[in-house]
């Protein structure tokens, strides 16, 4: 029996308190994607560890949250993304406090994996709440604040990092209790409850087989660079990835009722922007990771200086993604989308002109950093506003879950990428031009994701776009 309750019949809600509320969510698990990172120094003094074993701490983190992103969103979609949510943010907010107690690298990779359980469940649910409190004449907009929020968590990954070490590495663990927990009361109370579609129960072979595809193909790309590309363990990642990939196809052909239902591959932009997500992704994760390696390893810069460099990036990001709905309602979203893949690219060919082994920031770092977070800005939130734009309602956050997982894959990407670009340079000057490539290939990268998502098209707004921003602000 269909459960799912007509748009126009469900009750009125506030779209804006909505937004708010789980965005927090999305902010605390996009951070920790990234803050953890300036901490493994600390933790190997700690726990007398080398920070080939701390890598874990990351790669875990990762791995879990790209695995698990699309059967989360399936379940919320088929039950109820408000309990989706809210559990979600509680096992997120237990495993931050289990985290900042570790005893040793063993149990904090443990409670790393608990966190990513924790953001996989929560994302996608956060997606489908909002999509489902806010009316569709307002919800490109509404998708670009949440995209947004997620970015900016993202990239002050190494700013909010490098000034909670200071105090000590714990706390960037320990800083998502209290507002985690100030979100899961605010959502117990004020979160709306839209069932699922209900129905039969989804295609547990096939999750389980997208699952193990996932995470075969992110261990293979996050330890490519350790393990060496042509290494039994890394070859055999990605021959298990292809294997479930294939078990996984050939199960949501059969099954009644698919992980990811073929209606939604066949939205409206939807598979358009899952590679423009990839591809943007690689790009993003690419910079982030060369900015804060030249920063401290070339520079010599602490990571609290390194975060607060990086800051202004990061800071840009809300405000155009807001003034980016004024450009479409005029030109559309495939070319807003492109001007930010040319102008992420310049921002990248900025650096690998201007950059210089002697520290400049106001003339070296600073420019590019403000034009890519420019970039950034136009791009992700149109193309994820897009990529949901012709999603049915009773499959909000499976859609969204399969382009986050895609997002996820491109970082690792990457990294990978990047890592091997760079390579073990010896002395100063080819340390200067191993990073000159690196920035022209993250580059040319953002410049095929602007390409791909020159192809956007979405309606354009019912109601005029000054509206629609006043009413969607959180």
């Amino acid at each position: 029996m269909n459960t799912v309750v007509p748009e126009t019949d469900r009750p009125a809600v506030d779209s804006r308190l909505v937004l708010g509320i789980v965005s927090v969510g999305v902010l605390l698990s996009s951070l920790d994607l990234f803050i953890v990172n300036v901490a493994l120094p600390d933790m190997a003094r700690e726990f007398g560890a080398e920070l080939a074993g701390l890598s874990w701490v990351l790669n875990a983190y990762a791995i879990v949250f790209a695995a698990l992103l699309v059967p989360a969103g399936r379940l919320g979609d088929r039950g109820s993304n408000r309990t989706t949510f809210l559990l979600g943010l509680a096992v997120f907010v237990l495993g931050s406090a289990a985290c900042a107690a570790a005893w040793n690298v063993a149990s904090l990779v443990t409670f790393r994996v608990l966190q990513a359980v924790g953001a996989a469940m929560l994302t996608p649910a956060s997606l489908g709440l909002v999509l489902a409190a806010t009316p569709p004449e307002r919800r490109a907009t509404a998708v670009r604040l949440w995209v947004a929020f997620g970015g900016l968590g993202a990239a002050l990954g190494p700013v909010v990092g490098g000034l909670l070490v200071e105090i000590d590495w714990r706390w960037v663990f320990l800083v998502n209790v209290p507002i985690g927990l100030g979100a899961l009361v605010a959502g117990l109370r004020r979160l709306p409850d839209p069932r699922g579609d209900g129905g039969a129960l989804p295609d547990l072979f096939g999750a389980v087989a997208l699952v193990g595809a996932i995470a075969a193909l992110v261990l293979g790309l996050v330890k490519g660079e350790d393990w060496g590309w042509a290494s039994p363990q890394v070859l055999g990642a990605f021959a298990a990835a292809v294997v479930f990939g294939v078990g996984f196809a050939v199960s949501s052909a059969r099954h009644h009722s698919p992980i990811v239902d073929p209606d939604l591959l066949r939205a409206p932009n939807f598979a358009l922007m899952a590679a423009n997500s990839v591809l943007f992704q690689v790009a993003f994760a690419g910079m982030l990771l060369s900015v804060v390696l030249w920063a401290q390893n070339v520079w010599g810069w602490s990571a609290l200086r390194t975060g607060l460099a990086i800051a202004p990036g990061p800071l840009v990001v809300p405000i155009v993604a807001v003034l980016a709905g004024r450009l479409i309602g005029r030109v559309g979203a495939g070319p807003v989308i492109a001007a930010g893949g040319v102008a992420f690219a310049a921002g990248m060919v900025w650096w690998a002109r201007a950059i210089e082994l002697a520290p400049d920031y106001p003339a070296g770092l600073l420019p590019g950093m403000i034009v890519s977070g420019l970039g950034v800005g136009l791009t992700l939130p149109t193309a994820f506003a897009a990529g949901t734009s012709g999603i049915p309602p009773q499959r909000f956050a499976t859609g969204s879950a399969v382009l986050s997982m895609a997002r996820q894959i491109g970082l690792a990407v990457g990294v990978a990428v990047l890592v091997a670009v760079l390579g073990s340079p010896g002395d100063p000057l080819a340390t200067l031009d191993a990073f000159r490539r690196g920035w022209y290939v993250v580059a040319a990268v953002a410049l095929a994701a602007g390409l791909v998502g020159l192809g956007a098209r979405m309606p354009r707004p019912a109601v005029p776009e000054a509206a629609v921003l006043e009413t969607a602000r959180p």
